[in-house]
């Protein structure tokens, strides 16, 4: 069996690390490189940075801070935001990312991520998925959270599945920042009916919730912001409450 995984968020806004609520409500959170730099001590298995607003401002990821991070640490690093071609993607693992992560131009274009995996290998392709439970269903969200597709989470995700994605990165708007604890019941589903990895993201706040992403959710890797960033929950003690439940984790 595979070791789960802990990974912290780095969502980027003007060069700083930010965190909201609901994709709402933006606050500072520190400098990237000095908040990766620490992660990477405490233990963290992956770190994930998402220019938050390169889509809607229609520009490129921040490829020198995404050299900067990767030149701080040893382990695998996904950067997401903007990306829309082969040549995006090119940059920044020149850059120093190990996968990208495609969220709003890969559902506009889906050949993308089958043109991305097959010239990058399906490991390198995060499909990231923001999703909202509205009306009795689990709908995909682009933009950032700002734009309503009539799409299910769960079929966007086995259809970029069957295009190469390689692993999902589940993000739960109705939980983003609420520290209630994650979207168990998409991320089960989304787990259960997918052969790749489900990274769950989205209202992490105790070590209680992270246990219940694993065990209920059936996730492979959890990721959280601002739990990490302002110190609530250490890495380091995380992994060996989850080891106390039973739960593989690289200590």
């Amino acid at each position: 069996m595979l070791t789960k995984r802990i990974i912290p968020c780095l969502d980027i806004k003007d060069g700083r690390t930010v965190k909201g609520v609901n994709f709402e409500n933006i606050r500072d959170a520190g400098d990237p490189v000095e908040l990766a730099i620490r992660y990477c001590d405490e233990g963290a298995d992956e770190l994930v940075f998402l220019d938050i607003s390169a889509t809607n401002e229609k520009r490129k990821t921040l490829s020198e801070l995404v050299t900067k991070i990767a030149s701080s640490i040893n382990i695998p690093f996904t950067v997401g935001g903007g990306i829309n071609s082969i040549e995006d993607v090119s940059v920044l693992l020149n850059s120093g990312a190990d996968k990208i992560s495609i969220n709003t131009s890969a559902f506009k274009d889906p050949q993308l991520i089958k043109e991305l995996s097959s010239r990058f290998g399906s490991q390198c392709i995060v499909l990231a998925i923001d999703t909202k439970f509205e009306n009795g269903n689990w709908y995909v969200y682009l933009n950032g959270g700002k734009v309503k597709t009539e799409k299910k989470a769960f079929v966007w995700a086995k259809e970029g599945v069957e295009l190469g994605a390689g692993e999902i990165l589940l993000t739960s708007m109705n939980n983003d920042g609420t520290k209630n604890g994650f979207a168990n019941d998409i991320i089960k589903l989304i787990s259960e009916s997918v052969n790749v990895p489900v990274i769950a993201s989205g209202g992490a706040g105790t070590m209680k919730h992270f246990t219940e992403a694993f065990e209920t959710g059936k996730a492979d890797a959890a990721l959280a912001a601002s739990v990490f960033h302002f110190n609530e929950i250490n890495i380091k003690t995380l992994k060996q409450e989850l080891r106390n439940n039973n739960i593989r984790v690289r200590l």
